[in-house]
């Protein structure tokens, strides 16, 4: 049986880390520009390094080369108007599968997901200001501080043991509640539409499985973290994992139901590319 100080025992340097991302974070968000641009094309340049190092083969290491082709990649999608984005969008996830590659099942496709996952923040960060945001984040980290505590506290059946074998249905739960808590109170005090108190834990649910398929890779690839550059959480992957997904998925249905507040006019405009919301 797992002790009381085992089960806590990564508590401090998470919490740690995490102080530290939220303040470098905080400030990019809130000066937005170019300086938050800047910091989700270097995170995903350097995500895509991370999952390119977990799934190569034997032979030649493309790993660097696709961290820098996803930076060029980016840079060109949001800083030059009427760039083709599509065929730019899919060059790492082809190039990557041409280097030797022991899984390019889920190389491919992640590999793609970390391109969106940029564009889709700086969208939201640009056309729907800090506040759209600062509510896509609290949703993210809500349900997860809620699941981290509740899965720990109250254990019980696991979710999807075979791939994520820490995570729990009651974790998984007290995510969807955290996430609803976070709805309700940018629908009370921000001015958000009811819409934000069952779009807010059906996001939570798609980070849930962003979380589960960077596990999932993690798995085949036989590591534990993506990498070991922040502590108590390991790599970038590790960290925005759950972001990624939810980001996407905000994004599209977005499009949809247009439920995120339009920026202020002073404000940074959208991406220069043409993406109809």
């Amino acid at each position: 049986m797992t002790s009381k100080s085992a089960r806590w025992s990564d508590l401090v340097p998470r919490v740690a880390s995490a102080v530290v991302m939220l303040a470098a974070g905080g400030l990019d968000i809130w000066a937005g520009g170019v300086w938050f641009e800047a910091l989700a094309v270097i995170a995903s340049a350097v995500m895509m390094w991370e999952l390119a190092r977990m799934t190569r083969g034997e032979g030649f290491d493309a790993s660097i080369l696709l961290g820098v082709l996803t930076f060029v990649v980016l840079v060109l999608v949001i800083w030059v108007p009427g760039i083709w984005i599509l065929p730019l969008m899919l060059l790492p996830s082809l190039i990557g599968t041409m280097a030797p590659r022991r899984d390019v099942v889920a190389f491919a496709p992640y590999a793609l997901v970390i391109l969106l996952t940029a564009i889709a923040l700086v969208l939201i960060r640009n056309s729907h200001g800090v506040i759209g945001l600062t509510w896509l984040i609290a949703v993210v980290v809500a349900s997860d501080v809620m699941g981290y505590f509740a899965g720990r506290m109250l254990g019980g059946p696991k979710f999807w043991p075979k791939v994520s074998p820490k995570k729990t249905w009651s974790g998984t739960v007290a995510g969807w509640i955290g996430a609803a808590l976070v709805g309700a109170c940018f629908w009370h005090f921000a001015g958000f539409g009811t819409d934000i108190l069952w779009i807010s834990p059906l996001i939570a649910f798609a980070g849930q499985l962003g979380d589960i398929a960077e596990s999932a890779i993690k798995r085949r690839a036989g590591v534990k973290d993506a990498s070991s550059l922040i502590p108590g959480h390991g790599g970038l992957m590790d960290r925005f994992d759950a972001l990624a997904f939810a980001g996407v998925l905000a994004v599209a249905m977005n499009i949809w139901l247009h439920f995120l507040p339009v920026a202020l006019s002073d404000e940074a405009p959208p991406l220069p590319v043409e993406i109809t919301e």
